[in-house]
């Protein structure tokens, strides 16, 4: 059961060459490595040929991570096409832990454990603590009931065929991911989470590039519940995920950006102010079964008020999907790039 890699890269020279390493020294190494150089100006290409991996190199940028990774499909031939992000590492287990979950009938698709390669500045902090929440929690209940909502774009496997019978990753939303994702439990396809698989991507690490990541993932999201609405509603439990994410994500994001300090003004007192903490306690304990085995509390701790600060951030960015697409009827379909 053959395995070849898929690495999108545009100008990824600094980090493309750990992606490798840690691909090389997997336990259960790749046939084939596949570097698709995206129309890079920084010699992304010399480091995966130096690596002695196969680059290959599209007549134009795609535009995309879809449109490279789909770019590379023709050169795939194993049975199972594993997609990474060019500045993410993985554990060196996590590629044989992938591969187990398809030993179960069914499985079309399986992604990992995914945490913050580095953790330094406040987005950095933020992200980690989303993570650490949603992988230990989200991702586990989702799981339990064989709907993984989102196969990540940074670390999946895939059973080749049918991606190949989907049309490879589309370019038709800006979250490819989670698109491929839902056809495949509408088609019948498992898609699956396996906790023991790690990965660490590197995150926005500055304002500017969490914006432009926030923005693309808002937009996605809300694009693909517009394409996926129908099909969705044939899923048992995923339906109700997905209509209990975009609820919350909405409520909250009104109640805290507009509702909070209304009140606050309202009633001239900081004491409204209190709700933006207040289920604090029980993002806590999941974080903390999350983080003890890991030997994280302490940065865990340290970590949670950059996680409210974020939390802000993405509401604001999602009420603005929400309007331009639903509302205004201006969908946002330019790629940007945001580590």
């Amino acid at each position: 059961m053959g395995l070849t890699v898929i690495i999108p890269a545009y100008n990824e020279a600094e980090f493309v060459g750990d992606t490798i390493r840690s691909l090389l020294a997997q336990t259960l190494p790749p046939d084939q490595i596949i570097l698709v150089d995206d129309g890079s100006t920084d010699g992304t290409g010399d480091v995966g040929r130096r690596a002695c991996v196969t680059v290959i190199r599209p007549p134009h940028n795609t535009g995309s991570k879809a449109g490279a990774q789909t770019f590379a499909l023709p050169w795939v031939r194993t049975e199972f096409v594993m997609a990474v992000d060019a500045d993410t590492t993985l554990e060196p287990t996590a590629v044989e832990k992938l591969l187990d979950v398809f030993s179960e009938p069914g499985v079309g698709a399986a992604c990992g454990f995914v945490l913050p390669r580095r953790i330094q500045t406040l987005w950095e902090r933020g992200r980690f603590v989303e993570y650490l929440f949603a992988f230990t929690f989200y991702k586990q209940v989702q799981d339990y009931y064989r709907r993984t909502l989102i196969s990540s774009c940074c670390f999946s496997m895939y059973r080749s065929e049918l991606v190949r019978r989907h049309g490879g990753w589309s370019g038709r939303t800006l979250a490819e991911d989670m698109d491929l994702t839902w056809s495949f439990h509408q088609a019948g396809v498992g898609v699956r989470f396996a906790p023991e698989a790690v990965c660490y991507p590197i995150e926005p690490y500055n304002f500017s590039l969490m914006r432009k990541q926030l923005h693309r993932w808002s937009h996605g999201f809300v694009q693909n519940v517009t394409l996926h609405w129908k099909g969705l509603l044939t899923v048992p439990f995923l339906r109700s995920a997905v209509a209990v994410a975009l609820w919350d994500a909405i409520m909250a994001s009104l109640a805290f950006l507009i509702m909070i300090p209304l009140l606050a003004i309202t009633l001239r007192s900081a004491w409204p102010l209190l709700a933006y903490f207040i289920d604090a306690p029980a993002i806590l304990v999941p974080l903390l079964i999350g983080a003890i085995p890991r030997r994280e509390f302490g940065r865990t701790l340290t970590s949670l008020p950059s996680f409210f600060v974020l939390r802000l951030v993405n509401g604001f960015y999602f009420l603005e999907a929400v309007w331009s697409e639903w509302l205004l009827r201006r969908s946002f379909r330019v790629y940007e790039k945001g580590h």
